[in-house]
């Protein structure tokens, strides 16, 4: 579909066919970023990995993130701090069943288990609310919200004062500046620290620690000037905690709506775990259902069901038809994986559909394309599926779940919202029991 947002041309796809040309065959010329007003001011001139156009400075950044915190190697390395981050959440559910109480706020536990993990592993400890001054959930809502919003200058230059008016530039300028604040508050106190020189050669770098080694280009000859230090942060302490706990709300929340379903899966988890007292990530190998339960939420809820605009830079054909180069596409990546021609009773939660399926996470296949796929594929898939197993696998060896007293699966509230990333509108709520055995 091609639709003319002002002055901007718009490639919409919604099918297997298109999603591949674009994100395979023409994969190179369809890797750039459209001009996006908001996303410079929030990434400091969209500086980061997510929003930069493709380039040799976007190359340099995504090399340095995957290398230094994306790799499976650094994944792996980050397995103590998943375990004892996923354990804490743990504890939190057992005491609130040890509480008159019993009902739980899923959604405030995942954000707090994802900014957690993410906070260690990338600024190298966790940032509570009374040291950085900043609400972390509060302030990464705002942003996802902010991305996802129409800036009608960038499409209309003539009408850019409306954002004046409608209060927008006011809000992105309220979220950057607390932002840039406690990015400041994390660097400088990195950069104190290894002036007092207060760790061990033997102690973990974390992603902080690593950006500032190759500021001044000494290591590879790529030097990173102060702005595109944080736009680099902020792209990994954002992206990686919210669509993280977004999609394992929206995973427990296909759950809870059917009870044969995690039924399934809490009988091949503690069926597995037998005779252990806790799950490890040795343990997610075997969990087929738990991967196919996570795969089925993903293509009925993908974090990103817009994937995030790409730009042409050339002319090109796609599926027959001339597409000029600036032209703009946005993949509906939850129309195709709703698609009638490629998923059986596509409205339908069914983890089968995936057990002993060739479908895998990596983006070959784009009948499933969560994490987007190519060059500007996402890439931390790896860590975030890292959690969302674990976090998965340990909540139904532990507990059991329910809906809150009165309320029927089909009368759950599945509204969304309208984001970056979308999610539930209302945090989902549960009761979480001990197992008994």
């Amino acid at each position: 579909m091609l639709l003319h947002l002002g002055s901007k041309p718009v490639v919409v796809a919604s099918s297997i066919h298109a999603a591949r040309d674009i994100m395979r065959t023409h994969d190179l010329v369809w890797s750039s970023r459209p001009k996006s007003s908001i996303a410079d001011r929030l990434f400091y001139g969209s500086k980061d990995v997510g929003f930069s156009p493709f380039g040799e400075y976007w190359r340099q950044v995504k090399s340095i993130t995957v290398l230094h915190l994306l790799s499976n190697k650094r994944v792996q390395s980050f397995r103590d701090v998943r375990e004892k981050e996923t354990a804490n959440m743990i504890a939190k559910i057992r005491q609130g069943c040890d509480s008159s109480s019993s009902v739980i706020d899923l959604r405030d536990l995942f954000c707090s288990l994802t900014n957690n993990i993410i906070s260690r592993v990338a600024l190298g400890r966790k940032y509570n609310e009374g040291e950085s001054g900043m609400n972390a959930k509060a302030t990464l809502e705002q942003l996802l919200e902010l991305l996802g919003v129409f800036s009608v200058g960038d499409y209309i230059p003539w009408l850019e004062w409306l954002n004046k008016i409608s209060g927008l530039d006011i809000r992105v300028e309220k979220v950057a500046k607390e932002l840039d604040a406690f990015l400041e508050i994390v660097i400088e106190e990195h950069m104190s620290r290894n002036k007092k020189e207060e760790y061990h050669e033997s102690e973990a770098k974390d992603f902080v620690d690593v950006l500032l080694e190759i500021q001044n280009g000494k290591e590879t000859g790529f030097p990173i000037q102060r702005d595109s230090l944080k736009a680099i942060l902020l792209d990994a302490f954002a992206a990686g905690t919210d669509s993280t706990y977004t999609a394992l709300e929206w995973i427990m929340t296909e759950l809870l709506r059917h009870p044969r379903a995690i039924e399934t899966l809490q009988n091949e988890v503690r069926g597995l775990a037998q005779g252990k007292s806790e799950i490890t990530e040795d343990d997610l190998g075997n969990m087929q259902y738990l991967q196919a339960a996570i795969k089925e939420s993903l293509r009925l809820h993908p974090p990103f069901p817009l994937l995030i605009p790409r730009e042409l830079t050339e002319d090109v054909k796609l599926l027959g038809y001339d597409i000029p180069a600036k032209t703009q596409v946005i993949i509906n990546a939850w129309a195709i994986g709703r698609d009638l021609l490629s998923w059986d009773d596509p409205e339908e939660y069914r983890p089968e559909r995936f057990l002993n399926s060739n479908i895998y996470v990596k983006g070959l296949n784009f009948e499933w394309i969560p994490f987007g796929a190519g060059r500007r594929g996402c890439p931390g898939r790896t860590f975030a599926v890292f959690v969302i197993e674990l976090a998965l696998a340990k909540l139904v060896h532990k507990f059991n779940f329910a809906l809150p007293e009165g309320l029927r699966e089909e009368d759950l509230d599945m509204t969304e919202t309208s984001s970056l990333t979308v999610r539930r509108k209302s945090p989902l709520l549960a009761v979480a029991t001990l197992c008994s055995s």
